[in-house]
């Protein structure tokens, strides 16, 4: 009988845990999220708040996007201010009608010169120093130009030249090989302290940020020429546009140029990337597996590479085309002749951007290349006062070489390298 007791109540036990389990298993909730169309994600921790921030690197793209109107004779200062962000009171030159905030501080009191400190290992080839020291030159520069002029006694357009290599060390560099660097080693599941979001979230948000889209940059404009022109959509429709999620800026602005282009194959940079940089978010608030994350953090770094690389390419066939007009024109022109203002101005964005890809430290480049390809360009564009042969010397050099190095290393189809 007790033998029979024990019987009846070990089934009790078995019975009561099978339905328990059940209930168990009945109760799990799914928590995962679908990707969605614009980069906007909502806290795992605290319910009904934004996960994403990035407002250092919405200040810091705009810094960069205001050096070049005040890079010129007599505002060395006011360009070293504006650096250094040190100004509350300083507004913000970029245009977008009716604004959320009118001061950089507004936004963040972030700079730009600890980021150049962060790259000092990094030596730019030709000139032999690194970026830091190299727009300090320029800045002293300033000093020595007429008021408001831009180029220098060399053909030097520095205000191209400081812009776009501030986008290679600063923004490209914290957006590639900062963050994405840290992606592998960070915690996901957990708030980073007090903040509503985790490690992992938070350093691909700041990468996003660096690229400088619009927080629906898929869908809030109606092509890759409407995200050029006309950079702002006031998603929200309160009548104004906020800097930290309605404006494109930088590198998200480069990628729809480069997308512009005549050729039967769209590589279409834009949503490319931005859709890798949604898919590798929503692994992570569904704390996917970090192969799957990586595939995507790849993705942007080596698409986002690309499109340095493009825009590169495309100013290569400006000044080609500029030194292919010159010469015909005025066998003798110079530096500061009229006719090579299109040259100095186009060899200032080549030279500015051919930097930045020194600052992937995923590349697809190889540094020899790279160092070919810098080295090939030089510090200073060419002119026909040089002489005919070292003229179309140097011309054919940046077509048979630098050009070609480029195509080489990224696959680009001819028509894309005939049209960029």
């Amino acid at each position: 009988m007790k033998i029979k007791n024990m019987f009846i109540t070990l089934a009790s036990f078995l019975i009561l845990g099978v339905f328990g389990c059940e209930d168990m298993v009945d109760s799990v909730v799914d928590n995962s999220i679908e990707t969605p169309t614009s980069f906007v994600f909502e806290s795992r921790f605290n319910a009904g708040e934004s996960s994403v921030s990035y407002s250092g690197q919405v200040a810091r793209n705009l810094l960069i996007n205001d050096v070049k109107s005040e890079f010129k004779g007599g505002n060395g200062e006011k360009v070293l201010s504006l650096m250094a962000n040190d100004d509350a009171t300083a507004t913000i030159a970029t245009s977008a009608g009716t604004t959320t905030q009118t001061l950089y501080h507004d936004i963040s009191t972030s700079h730009l010169n600890d980021r150049l400190t962060a790259v000092a290992d990094y030596i730019i080839p030709g000139w032999e120093v690194n970026a830091g020291t190299l727009l300090g030159n320029w800045v002293t520069e300033l000093g020595t130009l007429e008021t408001d002029a831009t180029t220098n006694a060399d053909g030097l357009r520095l205000d191209q030249l400081a812009q776009k290599t501030l986008w290679g060390a600063v923004s490209y560099w914290q957006g590639t090989s900062k963050y994405m660097s840290k992606i592998p080693a960070d915690d996901n599941t957990m708030a980073d302290g007090t903040d509503p979001y985790t490690a992992m979230e938070h350093h691909w948000d700041e990468s996003f940020g660096y690229f400088g889209a619009a927080r629906d940059y898929n869908t809030g404009y109606i092509d890759d020429t409407d995200r050029k022109s006309d950079p702002y959509s006031d998603s929200n429709s309160d009548g104004e546009i906020d800097f930290k999620s309605e404006y494109n800026s930088g590198w998200a602005v480069t990628a729809a140029k480069r997308d512009i282009v005549e050729a039967s194959t769209d590589y279409d940079f834009t949503k490319t990337i931005f859709d890798a940089y949604l898919e590798g978010r929503t692994l992570i608030v569904n704390q996917g597996s970090l192969d799957d994350i990586i595939v995507q953090r790849d993705i942007i770094l080596h698409t986002w590479e690309k499109v340095v690389a493009a825009v590169t390419i495309h100013y290569i066939n400006d000044v080609a085309a500029d030194m292919a007009a010159l010469y015909p024109a005025d066998a003798t022109a110079g530096p500061l002749s009229e006719a090579s203002a299109d040259l100095n101005n186009h060899w200032g964005e080549m030279r500015g951007y051919a930097n930045g890809l020194l600052y992937n430290d995923f590349k697809l480049i190889s540094d020899a290349d790279l160092n070919t390809v810098l080295t090939t360009m030089g510090t200073a564009p060419v002119y026909p006062e040089v002489g005919e042969f070292a003229f179309y010397t140097y011309h054919g050099n940046l077509l048979a070489t630098a050009k070609s190095i480029l195509q080489q290393a990224y696959g680009f189809s001819d028509e894309h390298m005939a049209n960029w």
